[in-house]
């Protein structure tokens, strides 16, 4: 998990050098290996996690997907959790809390983040997505990226 959990952050450095906001997902296949997708954040309304989904949706079907592992640096919103969830992507792991994100950037107008727990979202559905998150072995290494890019907004 820390490894694709890199991975996804590696992501988000990218897109951020293209100064988008820094977050990073990736779709990990049912082997636990193989990454089927990458995604970065396009902007405030199109989140690494919501469109990622929306592309694996595309090209696999649901009992493909309910087997794969959605991976992303920060804690999905209700919007990207509610399309993982249509997507039928089985699992979820983060890295940081979306909790911690609103304490790094405040209430910023590009990322008015949400104080509202992915695991609360899933609840609420009729099945059950797998999640685990926040990893404290890459939590800083994820702040930091935003602390520097927040700051500078």
């Amino acid at each position: 998990m820390l490894r694709h959990l890199r991975a996804a952050n590696e992501v988000a450095r990218a897109v951020m050098a293209r100064g988008r906001h820094p977050f990073g997902a990736i779709l990990v296949a049912a082997d636990s290996e193989t990454v089927l997708i990458e995604h970065g954040n396009v902007d405030s309304v199109n989140h690494a996690e919501a469109v990622l989904a929306r592309v694996a949706s595309h090209r696999f079907d649901p009992a493909t997907l309910w087997q794969c592992t959605l991976v992303t640096t920060v804690e999905p919103c209700a919007m990207c959790a509610g399309t993982q969830y249509w997507a039928h992507i089985g699992r979820l792991v983060y890295g940081m809390s979306e909790r911690r994100l609103l304490e790094i950037t405040g209430n910023h107008a590009e990322n008015p983040t949400l104080d509202l727990p992915c695991r609360e979202v899933f609840a609420r559905g009729q099945k059950p997505i797998s999640v685990h998150g926040p990893f404290a072995e890459v939590e800083d290494e994820i702040a930091a990226l935003h602390r520097g890019f927040w700051a500078t907004r």
